[in-house]
C-alpha cells in the first residue's frame, strides 16, 4: 500500500461524491467495470489522483481548462515526477480527449494496464 497523507482522506472523500460530468463518464462507462480494480479520488503521498490502479502501478489524471496555465503545468510537472519517484505511470488526459475521443481514451488505459501487467505463462 502506498503512504498517504490522512489529512487527505476526507478531502478525497468529498471529491468521489462530486465528480465533474468527464470523471464521471470515465468512472461509470469504463473504469468501474474494468477486469483489473480501479479506485476513485485516490490519496497517494501529499496528493489525490483521480483515478488509481494498484496492480497495474497506474495513475490516470484527467485536465480541465484549468491545467492550462504556465503556473498549474508546473504544478502538474511537480506532481507528476513525485508520484513517478513512487513507481507509478501516470497517465493525464484533457477534458476534450474524454469528451471527443473516449473509446481513443480507453484503448490506451487499457494498453497502459496490459503493458505494465506480469505476462501469464
Amino acid at each position: 500500500m502506498k503512504e498517504y497523507n490522512k489529512n487527505n482522506i476526507a478531502l478525497a472523500r468529498t471529491l468521489r461524491k462530486n465528480m465533474t460530468p468527464l470523471e464521471r463518464k470515465l468512472w461509470y462507462q469504463f473504469l468501474r467495470s474494468y477486469p483489473v480494480r480501479f479506485q476513485r479520488q485516490k490519496a497517494i503521498g501529499e496528493y489525490i489522483v483521480d483515478f488509481y490502479c494498484a496492480k497495474a502501478k497506474l495513475v490516470i489524471e484527467l485536465d480541465g481548462g484549468g491545467h492550462y496555465t504556465e503556473a498549474q503545468k508546473t504544478n502538474d510537472k511537480k506532481r507528476t515526477e513525485e508520484l513517478e519517484k513512487l513507481n507509478l505511470k501516470v497517465l493525464r488526459f484533457c477534458n476534450l480527449d474524454i469528451d471527443r475521443n473516449f473509446y481513443g481514451v480507453c484503448e490506451m488505459i487499457d494498453l497502459a494496464v496490459k503493458e505494465s501487467l506480469p505476462q501469464s505463462r
